[in-house]
């Protein structure tokens, strides 16, 4: 049988996208309805009340675009909500969050870095995953400034990105870690000038692991799309000048519209 409903996938802005990227990727089939809540971004540094309202609000519009299952592409709803939407809505949801027991297995010289909104590394979800990491592997956490922001305005590369990325990164780069693991959908935009700043550095963006678990949770739910004609509605709910640049960087051309809702 073939489920030709949509995916829903909703973040801050446009950071989503480099999830939406590898499940094009994975799952070409696929139609996919993606939410940028550009208007209310970024979520990182919202309360958890604030952050309970427009989450829902998001999910009630994508419900009733018929999406069949939501991906949270976003830390910070995955960090606080992601069981509580699980226990609210019949809807299957995938979540992403860092990597961090994966750059722990990597790591050579036991030293890892945590780039990540402060909603993010102070939720439950990311503190008990990190009580998981063996005690001879230091774990360093930063909480990411100014990086969505660049990305939100396309601002991807420049004097300004460098500054910025450099300054983030500062850190680690100071306590010789190897492995950062990247804590927000936004950052993976600005790898390129993170590896030039931090060259020996590995850095993990969990959006590879994510579409996996898309795929095993479709087929096990029987919701795999057949049909070959794959469909992309893309809306936000504040114009910004990144969302053109970063749909072509990712490969996606709506076939459908680009349409602005008002929340």
């Amino acid at each position: 049988m073939s489920d030709n409903r949509p995916i829903g996938v909703l973040d801050s802005g446009v950071g989503g996208l480099s999830v939406l990227k590898e499940i094009k990727s994975s799952l070409p089939k696929e139609s996919i309805v993606y939410f940028a809540d550009n208007l209310h971004c970024p979520y990182g540094t919202k309360s958890v009340e604030e952050l309970r309202e427009i989450t829902k609000r998001v999910i009630e519009f994508l419900l009733k675009k018929n999406c069949k299952l939501i991906v949270i592409a976003c830390n910070s709803i995955t960090s606080v909500f992601i069981e509580e939407l699980r226990k609210d809505y019949k809807i299957p949801f995938i979540g992403i969050e860092p990597a961090t027991l994966v750059a722990a297995r990597q790591t050579k010289n036991h030293k890892i870095g945590v780039l990540a909104t402060k909603t993010t590394l102070k939720s439950k979800l990311f503190n008990k995953t990190k009580e998981k990491v063996t005690s001879d592997v230091k774990v360093e956490l930063k909480i990411g400034a100014g990086l969505v922001e660049l990305v939100e305005e396309g601002e991807l590369d420049g004097k300004r990105a460098i500054a910025v990325v450099k300054e983030n990164l500062r850190g680690f780069k100071k306590k010789d870690v190897d492995q950062v693991v990247l804590g927000c959908t936004h950052y993976p935009f600005l790898l390129d000038v993170m590896k030039k700043e931090l060259a020996s550095c590995e850095f993990i963006n969990p959006a590879l692991a994510v579409s996996k678990q898309i795929e095993k949770t479709l087929r096990i739910k029987k919701l795999t799309k057949t049909e070959k004609d794959s469909i992309y509605e893309i809306y936000f709910s504040k114009e910004c000048d990144g969302l053109g640049k970063l749909l072509r960087k990712v490969g996606i051309c709506p076939t459908v519209f680009e349409k602005k809702v008002i929340f």
